[in-house]
């Protein structure tokens, strides 16, 4: 059975590590340190090279790793028809799959599917798509993903004007009465933790901050996790 978001509370910081950060030489290995290290979840981006301009990896990667880790599998489809190839994300070991607003797939059969299958439902959108795109949806989703960075490849800058967005998906979800993670992903680290979740962020998706921290993965997941107290005076 997948492992459920919706136990994970909504008012605290989670971590959840980017792979495409990881030594693929040592990827098994690299992936058990981070959770043992306090990470929540291991956020996984599949990119198809035609819903971006970048192809990483797919079914057989996150097989091979569910033998060995049970740490909840955050899988982000970054693709164009998600509704077509979430079964065979779920039976890899996805536990949560999150899809973009711009896929071609109808949105509201890609979260039946997902859900049909037993997993979690998210969505995301570009920099250049509004969080209105995404309002229609929410009361259906677990979690609404928010790229601060365009999508498509590792190791960008963080884009701050993307901030106003995180905040307009947390006041929609707290009008609306809704439990909903709002997940951030892109050049996330110690320089922005605490302006992104002042904004109302509890998800946080970092690479290269936690597998490159330069004192070792567990400082990088503590750093994500100190912003606790930001998030809750923002609250």
């Amino acid at each position: 059975m997948p492992q459920d978001i919706t136990k994970f509370s909504q008012d605290k910081i989670l971590v959840s590590p980017s792979i495409l950060a990881a030594d693929f030489c040592e990827l098994g290995r690299e992936c058990d340190e981070v959770v043992k290290a306090g990470a929540e979840m291991l956020h996984l981006d599949v990119m198809d090279g035609k819903m971006v301009p970048n192809i990483s990896f797919g079914v057989p990667v996150i097989t091979s790793l569910r033998k060995k880790n049970d740490a909840l599998f955050d899988v982000h489809l970054m693709i164009d028809r998600p509704l077509f190839y979430t079964p065979a994300f779920v039976k890899a070991g996805a536990d949560h799959i999150t899809f973009h607003v711009e896929s071609s797939d109808d949105p509201l059969k890609t979260i039946e599917c997902i859900h049909s299958h037993g997993c979690s439902a998210g969505m995301s959108l570009r920099p250049g798509t509004p969080a209105e795109a995404l309002f229609p949806y929410l009361d259906q989703l677990e979690m609404v993903l928010v790229m601060t960075v365009e999508p498509g490849f590792g190791g960008q800058s963080f884009m701050a004007d993307q901030l106003p967005k995180i905040a307009a998906f947390r006041k929609e979800i707290i009008k609306r009465g809704l439990k909903c993670h709002i997940e951030v992903d892109g050049g996330i680290g110690e320089k922005n933790v605490d302006l992104v979740v002042a904004n109302g962020a509890n998800v946080l998706v970092a690479g290269t901050s936690v597998f490159r921290h330069p004192s070792g993965m567990a400082a990088g997941v503590k750093v994500l996790h100190d912003a606790q107290d930001k998030f809750d005076s923002a609250l």
